[in-house]
C-alpha cells in the first residue's frame, strides 16, 4: 500500500474520524487541540487545548462526542461542552477510544494512570453509556483500553488491550451487554492500538512501537502487515466516498523526524464498515 502524507509536525496523534464531506478530525493527545482536516488541505482548530482526547466520534444532532477527562459532548455552534459522563461511584473518570452502536451508544474503556509514563498500567473497565448519560459497566481488569469496534453483524466487540499484546473480542448479549471475552488475535509485533473494522468482519490494528498496521482476517489469522515510516503508528480510520481510504495517525516519522506526528492516507482493497454516530 502506497501512502501520501497529508499533514505533519504534531505531537502523538489520536482519534482520527472522516466525516460525509470528506473532513478529517484528528487530536494530539500531549499538545492538546481537536482539529479538522479540510479536503483542500488546510487545518483548522475546533478546540485549542483540550488534552488527553482518545477517542471521537460524530454525534446525530451535530457536533462531536469526545474522551478524555470523562466523556463529553462538543456542540460546534456554540463551541460549548457538557459532560455525558464524568464519575463513577464518586471518583473522576478518564478515558481512551471509543466506539458506537446502532442504538447511539458509547463503548469506552477508562485508563487509570498516564500511559504516556513509564508507571505501572493500573487496570481499568469496559463501559457503555446509553443516551441521555446512563453507564453501564461491563468488564473489569483491562491493562490498557485501546481501540474498539464492532462487527458487521454487531455480534462481536473487538478491543486493544495493549500490554498483553493483542486485541480481544466479546460476545455482545441482546442486551447490549458483553460475555465471554477472550482472544482474538495476537500481534506479531509490538502493541495494539486504535483499530477499525472492514465490512468483511476484518480488523485493521495499528500496531504501536513497530511502525506498521496488522489487518487480520475475520478468524483473527494474520492477512498482511503494511509498514509505514514511523515507529509509533497510534491509530487509523475508513473514510472517502467508497470507505476504501484508509487514513493512518503516528507520534513520529521516521523519513524525516521533524515530521513528528503525521497523517498518512493510503487505498484499501476493501471498504471499512461505517462507525454509527452517537445520540446524545
Amino acid at each position: 500500500m502506497q501512502f501520501e502524507m497529508l499533514a505533519s509536525g504534531y505531537g502523538l496523534l489520536e482519534a482520527p474520524r472522516v466525516d460525509d464531506r470528506e473532513r478529517f478530525y484528528f487530536s494530539d493527545i500531549p499538545n492538546g487541540g481537536v482539529y479538522r482536516r479540510n479536503p483542500g488541505g488546510n487545518v483548522e482548530t475546533l478546540i485549542p487545548k483540550r488534552r488527553g482526547v482518545g477517542g471521537m466520534i460524530f454525534n446525530q444532532s451535530g457536533g462531536l462526542v469526545l474522551t478524555g477527562k470523562g466523556l463529553i459532548h462538543w456542540d460546534e455552534k456554540t463551541g460549548k461542552s457538557r459532560n455525558l459522563f464524568a464519575e463513577w461511584e464518586g471518583k473522576p473518570v478518564s478515558m481512551n477510544d471509543l466506539t458506537t452502536d446502532d442504538h447511539g451508544g458509547v463503548y469506552t474503556g477508562t485508563i487509570n494512570f498516564d500511559p504516556l509514563s513509564n508507571n505501572k498500567p493500573i487496570p481499568g473497565s469496559l463501559f457503555r453509556i446509553d443516551p441521555p448519560g446512563r453507564a453501564h459497566k461491563l468488564w473489569d481488569g483491562i491493562e490498557v483500553s485501546n481501540g474498539l469496534g464492532l462487527s458487521p453483524d454487531r455480534k462481536l466487540l473487538f478491543h486493544s488491550d495493549s500490554t498483553t499484546g493483542a486485541v480481544w473480542a466479546y460476545d455482545v448479549a441482546h442486551d447490549r451487554g458483553v460475555k465471554d471475552r477472550r482472544i482474538f488475535a495476537k500481534m506479531p509485533e509490538g502493541w495494539p492500538d486504535g483499530l477499525a473494522v472492514d465490512v468483511e468482519g476484518g480488523v485493521w490494528v495499528a500496531a504501536v512501537r513497530v511502525g506498521e498496521v496488522v489487518h487480520f482476517s475475520k478468524d483473527g489469522t494474520v492477512k498482511n502487515r503494511i509498514k509505514l515510516p514511523a515507529t509509533m503508528v497510534t491509530s487509523l480510520t475508513f473514510g472517502g466516498r467508497d470507505q476504501m481510504d484508509l487514513y493512518v495517525v503516528t507520534a513520529d516519522n521516521t523519513d524525516d523526524p521533524n515530521c513528528k506526528g503525521t497523517i498518512f492516507r493510503g487505498r484499501s482493497e476493501v471498504p471499512g464498515l461505517i462507525v454509527p454516530k452517537a445520540n446524545f
